[in-house]
């Protein structure tokens, strides 16, 4: 710090010096030198320094000599590191910290690195130069630490000071002027010059004052001198560099004359010549441009024969390509020409012309391909014509056009429909059509065979319709298809042009892109000479482009001269327009013709053509447009279904001529849906609600024929014919349908007693073997309409309930007394009526699963109600069996209320229990099986154990081995022998034991 307080300040570099030097600056009038200061104490006792506002913060440069915060001993360091401190001061850490808290050798960190010398190497080359400078600048300039110059250079300012204070200041005033009478009073103060003083004093004075003023001019003089004097070096360096400076400006000012004179001559000789041979090729180049420009302008002259020519021949897109490039080269090439100046327009307004040409065109076509005659074999009416009008309806974005072919689908559906009656009622000899004018009412009146073969013909003419349509629109997409995929391709190839020029371009190939550049503008410019192509069809551009893409790189002489002959011949056209013919003009024909499918699409440009997005959605709407034309033919056959349906007629179809109506509508269905691709509803629909009608025709017959059976029945077994056991048998193959009726003539077999389904007798009424052939009747029908499964299976369902509902109210309830006229409710009844229940329970499982099989997944939901027709069967059975213990529980409750246990034995009340049994046992062992027989008579069994219990408590009674015990034993053998010599109740377990009251 000490060292560098005492060192010179760095002087500063001179700005006119070119030597590189730090020149000394001037000295200042007067000069005040800084006493040496001594470090500052680490830890002053009271602020020093002078204070500044400028910034209340710390700074090293400005705050190096006063004090801070940062100077204070508010830190433990600094109070342990003070140097000043004789000894530590241990009674103030040890008071707090405690005796050994004592001073240690701190380790050094290991984060510090170890500075070394070579860590100043960079800043000493750094400043090695300036150092050098500045021991130059030293030996030049006198130093100003040494006493003996510091004292020579201040002893002679200060008596140059000195001198020139003896002058007074008004002679050093900017504004020093004599005319002033202020400063000219100042300067000879004519108070000294008075009258009333004395000559001699004047003259005094006087010299006084010129000696003054002498001495004045001196001091300054002598001033000037000095300062002359010691910058001596510098006036003679500026007058010798301004002589050096005026000898080179003479020796430019020669260089300059000679290169001038070289520049003349090489001017002439290098430049002229050249110069005119680029002005001359330039005039011979606007020329030929004029003379392509006259002979384009003679092209487009022959435009509108050309476009009237091609649109008589209806070659539309021909004529719009030339009308789209004839309004290009008008914009383009030919701006501002004053002849054309209407020709736009008038192409415009041909343009519009042709606009409305192709519409009607169109609706032309689509009726006429519509309308004609279903004997023809082609598919698709003149293909090339149709390919045409959707090219040039595409391309003048008239894509509204499918929706004009819609509307001609709707009327010619109505056509055919129409002509369908018509051909057909002209057949029928019975229908007057001169009383009977409405299609409508033609139709009612014809028979259903003729109905139907009527339907039938509508059917397949619709068919022949959607085959033509798919045809027509097929083709219509395929036009689309490749336009799209021909803008697809054009985009990528401009794309790959433009990497390929950019990669030329990267690459340094700028002399290979120019030679390339000027073919190209030599094609433009003959491809616009295409307009005079004028007798080249449509048919000649396609062998054209054939022949270009067989012989890309082949062109013959003779062809073109022919063409161009040719279209000489048709056309007439001069000479001019002739010889604008080249090769590029057939190129642009065939690019014209390729935009027809089978590289129908190549020639145009993005801008004219539909955007992507645009073709697709025609696309989308030619597939559309098919799906719509299968919903119009199935509307249209569906009024013809509602027309006919109107007088009930459909419903009171029988099973099998609604079965072939409802096979040839399916078969109709699934093969426009086979064509179209689409699943249409409306034909269906229709059909379903013909088929609900249908059914609950079907259905309400059955059940009201149910419903006279089994008011007429009197619930005795039948004899099962063998045509009944046949249908069993039949449907234990698995064939749930009606067998099929057998011939007159066949012998007739013998009815049998029981009906055996799976090796089990079912001894049944007669109505519930039709009921049989009902419910298969009902899955005869869902085999032949799968539409109605879910409809036959709710009514099928009605049909069982109605059988076990009404078989409960008549059995059951009593309700055959008053309807059939029965005395009594017999045994033999109910177990009858149960056993006819257990062969339909049987047949329900089967039933089920064959609903399954013509139900979908979702519908499966439907099948739960054979689950509570099942149990509502098997609950009716279970009453059934219970009523027959009951009959048996209060006839014993009434025999054996009146029991005496006395002799003679067997008493009277066992013998005519014994003979119930039997009775019992003869009803119902014939018309239940064995296994429910056994369970029926343990359930009586177990009535009469109970009421007999009963009775010998009441009688007290008991086993104890006494007479009255005997007695009851003897009984009880009596009614043991009596049941189980019942046939199939040998074995069965009586348990006669529980009748006695256990010991307590």
């Amino acid at each position: 710090m000490a060292s560098s307080h005492g060192s010179s300040p760095v002087p500063h570099s001179s700005r006119g010096s070119s030597d590189g030097f730090y020149r000394k600056g001037p000295e200042p009038s007067s000069r005040h030198y800084r006493s040496v200061c001594s470090l500052p104490d680490v830890c002053p006792k009271e602020p020093t320094g002078e204070a500044r506002g400028l910034c209340d913060g710390p700074s090293v440069v400005a705050d190096q000599h006063r004090w801070t915060i940062y100077s204070s001993k508010v830190n433990l360091p600094a109070a342990l590191n003070d140097p000043r401190l004789a000894k530590r001061e241990s009674d103030f850490f040890t008071k707090t910290w405690g005796l050994d808290f004592v001073e240690t050798e701190v380790m050094p960190s290991f984060y510090l690195p170890n500075i070394t010398k070579e860590h100043f190497t960079p800043y000493l080359q750094e400043t090695s130069q300036k150092e050098k400078i500045h021991e130059r600048c030293k030996a030049i300039c006198p130093n100003k630490d040494d006493p003996d110059s510091v004292s020579s250079i201040t002893h002679n300012h200060e008596k140059a000071r000195d001198e020139l204070e003896q002058v007074p200041k008004i002679f050093m005033k900017p504004d020093f002027a004599l005319n002033d009478p202020v400063t000219f009073n100042a300067v000879l103060p004519w108070s000294h010059f008075s009258v009333a003083s004395g000559k001699n004093r004047d003259g005094a004075s006087s010299r006084l004052l010129q000696e003054k003023l002498s001495h004045y001019l001196d001091v300054v003089e002598v001033c000037i001198a000095r300062q002359i004097s010691l910058r001596s070096e510098a006036f003679f360096h500026a007058m010798s560099s301004q002589h050096e400076l005026q000898d080179r400006l003479q020796e430019t000012a020669h260089a300059v004359t000679s290169l001038r004179g070289r520049m003349a001559s090489m001017e002439r000789v290098m430049c002229e010549g050249p110069l005119r041979a680029l002005q001359q090729t330039r005039t011979r180049a606007n020329c030929v441009r004029l003379h392509d420009k006259l002979k384009l302008m003679a092209a487009v002259h022959q435009t509108q024969p050309t476009v009237q020519l091609l649109l008589s021949t209806s070659e539309f897109v021909g004529a719009l390509e030339l009308i789209a490039t004839t309004k290009e080269v008008l914009q383009q090439e030919l701006q501002g020409i004053h002849s054309f100046r209407h020709l736009g327009s008038q192409l415009c307004e041909m343009e519009r012309l042709i606009d409305k040409m192709m519409v009607a065109d169109f609706i032309t076509y689509a009726k006429s391909d519509l309308n004609r005659p279903f004997e023809e074999d082609s598919q698709v009416l003149e293909k090339d014509r149709l390919q045409s009008l959707v090219f040039g309806l595409l391309r003048q974005r008239k894509l509204d056009f499918l929706d004009i072919y819609s509307e001609e689908i709707i009327q010619a559906a109505k056509g055919i429909v129409r002509q369908c009656v018509l051909q057909t009622v002209s057949q029928i000899d019975e229908i007057d059509t001169d009383v009977v004018m409405k299609l409508p009412d033609q139709m009612r009146l014809m028979a259903f065979c003729q109905w139907f073969e009527l339907l039938q013909d509508i059917f397949e003419h619709f068919l022949l319709f959607l085959k033509r349509i798919k045809a027509t629109l097929s083709v219509i997409r395929a036009v689309v298809l490749e336009v799209l995929d021909s803008s697809q391709r054009s985009r990528l190839t401009a794309e790959g042009r433009e990497r390929a020029g950019m990669g030329a371009a990267g690459g340094g190939g700028g002399g290979d892109q120019e030679e390339e550049e000027e073919p190209l503008d030599g094609r433009v410019g003959a491809e616009l000479a295409y307009l005079t192509h004028e007798g080249l069809f449509i048919s000649d551009a396609i062998n054209d482009a054939e022949q270009q893409q067989q012989q890309p790189d082949v062109r013959s002489s003779s062809s073109s001269s022919a063409q161009a002959q040719a279209r000489r011949d048709v056309c007439g056209s001069d000479s001019a327009s002739a010889t604008t013919e080249s090769s590029s003009s057939r190129e642009h024909a065939a690019n014209t013709a390729s935009t027809l499918p089978g590289g129908l699409a190549t020639g145009l440009s993005e801008d004219v053509m539909p955007s992507d997005l645009e073709l697709g959605r025609v696309a989308n709407n030619a597939q559309e447009l098919l799906y719509t034309a299968s919903d119009v033919s199935h509307d249209r056959c569906v009024k013809v279904l509602i027309t006919r349906a109107k007088d009930g007629s459909l419903e009171r179809l029988s099973s099998a001529e609604f079965v072939r109506l409802s096979q040839a509508v399916e078969g109709f269905v699934r093969d426009t849906e086979e064509l179209c691709g689409r699943r249409s509803v409306s034909l269906r629909g229709a059909l379903q609600s013909q088929a609900n009608r249908f059914v609950h025709r079907f259905h309400e017959e059955r059940k009201t024929k149910l419903s006279l059976l089994m008011d007429n029945e009197r619930w005795k077994q039948a004899d099962v014919p063998a045509e009944f056991q046949d249908l069993v048998n039949s449907i234990a193959d698995g064939r749930i349908t009606l067998p099929d009726r057998k011939p007159l003539g066949t012998e007739e077999r013998k009815p049998s007693d029981y009906l055996t389904v799976d090796g089990q007798r079912y001894a049944v009424v007669g109505t519930v073997l039709l009921l049989i052939r009902m419910f298969l009747e009902y899955c005869q029908c869902v085999n032949d309409i799968p539409s109605i499964a879910t409809d036959m299976l709710t009514r099928l369902s009605d049909l069982l309930k109605h059988f076990n509902s009404r078989s409960c109210q008549l059995v059951l309830g009593a309700g055959a007394l008053q309807v059939v006229g029965l005395k009594t409710i017999t045994t033999k009844n109910l177990a009858l009526a149960s056993r006819c229940l257990q062969l339909v329970v049987h047949y329900i499982p089967i039933i089920r699963a064959h609903f399954e099989t013509k139900l979908q997944p979702k519908q499966y939901s439907v099948l739960r109600h054979f689950d509570h027709i099942t149990k509502d069967y098997n609950d009716h059975i279970a009453e059934i069996s219970a009523k027959l213990v009951a009959i048996m529980d209060s006839l014993f409750e009434k025999v054996l209320s009146k029991y005496e246990v006395k002799a003679p034995m067997p008493s009277a009340c066992f013998r005519n229990i014994c003979k119930q049994m039997a009775k019992m046992h003869e009803a119902i062992s014939d018309l239940l099986p064995e296994e429910q027989t056994q369970t029926l008579f343990l359930k009586i069994n177990a009535s009469f154990k109970m009421h007999l219990k009963r009775q010998l408590a009441k009688l007290g009674v008991i086993n104890d081995g006494g007479p009255q015990h005997g007695l009851v034993v003897v009984d009880v053998a009596f009614y043991t022998e009596n049941v189980q010599v019942l046939r199939s109740l040998e074995r069965l377990d009586l348990n006669m034991a529980a009748i006695w009251e256990q010991k307590r």
